[in-house]
């Protein structure tokens, strides 16, 4: 790999490195309706991408816009994890192709690698552990929707990936996605690379209709793009 042009990449999970089937939003849909909410398809794909937490919290809205009480957000949150670890332990998640070896080349290649996601850090261990990433063995570290005052789009995740990585140049800070929200958290941190990739929820046509800097197969591309210089953000 010639000299990169990034010091950071900042990759989403569910979609984007681990196939787990898109179960997390069947059961974010699974979840809201065991607790007196009826969201259609499109109710759930506006949360694609989103922190779980703040996507279960506006399901739960009522229509006269009254969200639920903190202890009961929380019930359901953990109702939530519950179902989702028991679809995980039945459903394995996976690395998607191509994901190990692009995470190789890219931390070789001197360039630091932090996943952010919408899940809970409870999860995510789960996850990791199951994938063989834990103990910092694949990535330099995880950020969570949990850990900061708004998730994706807020650009909050990825600045907090800039710090734990301990990077400052926007302009050699990559961020890799499945959804919307993904691509629209790289436009508002104002990072050089904002990059949509078709491996999981997101389609050509939608990822293509938001601000970006490049659409991929999938993050295996990404080591051989950042050998490149970048190009300017497209609609």
């Amino acid at each position: 790999m010639s000299t990169p042009t990034i010091d950071l990449a900042v990759f989403d999970m569910a979609g984007t490195t681990v196939d787990e089937g898109l179960r997390v939003y069947r059961v974010l849909a699974e979840t809201a309706r065991a607790h007196g909410a009826n969201p259609t398809d499109a109710d759930i794909n506006h949360w694609h991408g989103s922190a779980k937490q703040e996507a279960l919290r506006a399901l739960l809205t009522d229509k006269r816009g009254v969200a639920p009480e903190p202890d009961r957000l929380a019930d359901v949150v953990a109702d939530f994890r519950r179902r989702l670890q028991a679809a995980y332990t039945e459903h394995p998640p996976t690395v998607l192709p191509g994901v190990n070896g692009a995470l190789i080349r890219l931390r070789d290649a001197g360039i630091k690698v932090v996943l952010n996601t919408g899940f809970d850090h409870g999860t995510v261990q789960l996850l990791l552990s199951a994938l063989g990433w834990e103990d910092d063995i694949a990535v330099d570290g995880v950020v969570c929707g949990t850990d900061v005052p708004h998730g994706r789009p807020a650009p909050f995740m990825i600045f907090r990936a800039m710090e734990l990585a301990g990077v400052t140049d926007r302009s050699r800070v990559l961020v890799a996605g499945d959804t919307p929200r993904d691509l629209e958290a790289g436009v508002n941190a104002g990072v050089g690379y904002v990059v949509g990739v078709l491996s999981g929820a997101g389609t050509a046509q939608e990822l293509g209709s938001h601000r970006h800097t490049h659409l991929l197969h999938s993050v295996a591309d990404i080591p051989a793009l950042v050998s490149a210089t970048p190009l300017e953000l497209t609609r």
